[in-house]
C-alpha cells in the first residue's frame, strides 16, 4: 500500500487504526522484566479503541504531497503517542476524574494513579523519540521541523495551555472567545500539527502550509463543537466515556454559550469553511474532505 492508494473514509480509518495498533503493538512489546506492568498500562491505554482520527490527518494530508505511507504512519504514531498520554493524564483524579475512557476503565483505575501518571510520560517521552528516529524520515533536518512542530503544538503555546486554561475555566465563567481560544490550543493545535506533518514530510515550506492551518483551524472547532453537542445529547454507552461533565463542572461550552441548535450550524459552517479552504486539491484531498464531513457526523 501506498499513501497515494485512493480509499475511502471508511476503509482508511480501518486501515490507519489497524496499522496504529500494529505499531503500538511493536513499540510497547513487554520487556520481561519490572517494568512489565508500565507496557501494560501503556498498551492499555494505546491499543485498541479510538477513532485514530490524528493519525487519519496525517495520513490524509501526507497524500496531497506523495510522501510514503511508512513515512505518514509513523508521524500519525508519534502524534497518537501525544494524545493517549494527554488522555492518561486528564483522565487523572488531580484532572477530570474520570474513571472510563474508550470504554473500558482508564489508566489509574485499572493500575493505579503512580503507574498512570509514568504511562503518560514515558507516552509523551516515546513521541518524540518515534518523531526523531530515522525510520521516520531519512532527512534529519525533515524529522528537527517535526519534533519542534509536535513539542509547540503540545506545550504551553498548544495543548498544555489549552488544559490549564480548561483548570480555569472551572472557577471563571468564559466568554466565547475565550473559549474558543481555549479550544483552539487544548484540542485544536495538534490537530493542525497532522495537517502540518504531512506537509513537512512532503517538503512544504511554511508559506505553502496557509490552507492546511485554515483547514485545521476549522476542523479543529468544529470537532470540539460536536464533542460538547455530544457531552449533551450522547449516550456514555457508544461515547465510551462520562458525559455531561462540563455541565456539573459549570464549564462554558460552545454548546452553553450558543446553545444546541446554534452550535450545530456554527459546526456545519466550519465544515464547509474548511472544506472551501482545499479548492486549490484536487481528488486528492477527497479524504480531508470526507473527514471535516465526519467530524460533525460522528456519534462518540
Amino acid at each position: 500500500m501506498t499513501s497515494q492508494t485512493p480509499l475511502s473514509l471508511p476503509d482508511a480509518m480501518q486501515t490507519v487504526a489497524a496499522e496504529i495498533d500494529v505499531q503500538f503493538e511493536r513499540l510497547l512489546a513487554s520487556p520481561g522484566d519490572p517494568r512489565d506492568l508500565l507496557y501494560e498500562a501503556m498498551r492499555h491505554a494505546a491499543i485498541g479503541g479510538g477513532k485514530r482520527l490524528r493519525p487519519l490527518l496525517v495520513y490524509a494530508s501526507s497524500m496531497l504531497f506523495n510522501v510514503g505511507y511508512e513515512c505518514a504512519i509513523r508521524a500519525g504514531l508519534a502524534i497518537e503517542c501525544i494524545h493517549v498520554y494527554s488522555l492518561i493524564h486528564d483522565d487523572l483524579p488531580c484532572m477530570d476524574d474520570d474513571d472510563t475512557r474508550r470504554g473500558k476503565p482508564t489508566v489509574h483505575k485499572q493500575y493505579g494513579e503512580a503507574i498512570g501518571v509514568l504511562a503518560g510520560d514515558a507516552l509523551h517521552a516515546l513521541a518524540f523519540e518515534v518523531a526523531a528516529d530515522p525510520a521516520t524520515h531519512p532527512d534529519p533536518f525533515i524529522r528537527a521541523e517535526l519534533a519542534f512542530e509536535l513539542a509547540r503544538a503540545s506545550g504551553p503555546s498548544g495543548m498544555a495551555g489549552g488544559q490549564m486554561m480548561d483548570l480555569a475555566a472551572e472557577e471563571t465563567r468564559f466568554d466565547l472567545s475565550t473559549t474558543t481560544r481555549l479550544q483552539q490550543l487544548k484540542t485544536g493545535a495538534l490537530i493542525a500539527f497532522c495537517l502540518e506533518a504531512g506537509a513537512i514530510l512532503g517538503h512544504v515550506p511554511p508559506e505553502g502550509r496557509r490552507s492546511l492551518r485554515a483547514y485545521a483551524r476549522d476542523v479543529g472547532l468544529a470537532f470540539q463543537i460536536a464533542d460538547d453537542l455530544l457531552d449533551v445529547e450522547g449516550d456514555a454507552a457508544v461515547v465510551g466515556k462520562a458525559t455531561g461533565k462540563d455541565a456539573q463542572a459549570g464549564k462554558a461550552t460552545f454548546v452553553s454559550l450558543l446553545g444546541i441548535e446554534r452550535a450545530r450550524a456554527q459546526a456545519s459552517m466550519l465544515v464547509d469553511q474548511a472544506i472551501a479552504h482545499l479548492a486549490a486539491f484536487g481528488q486528492e484531498a477527497d479524504l480531508l474532505r470526507q473527514i471535516a464531513r465526519y467530524v460533525v457526523e460522528r456519534d462518540h
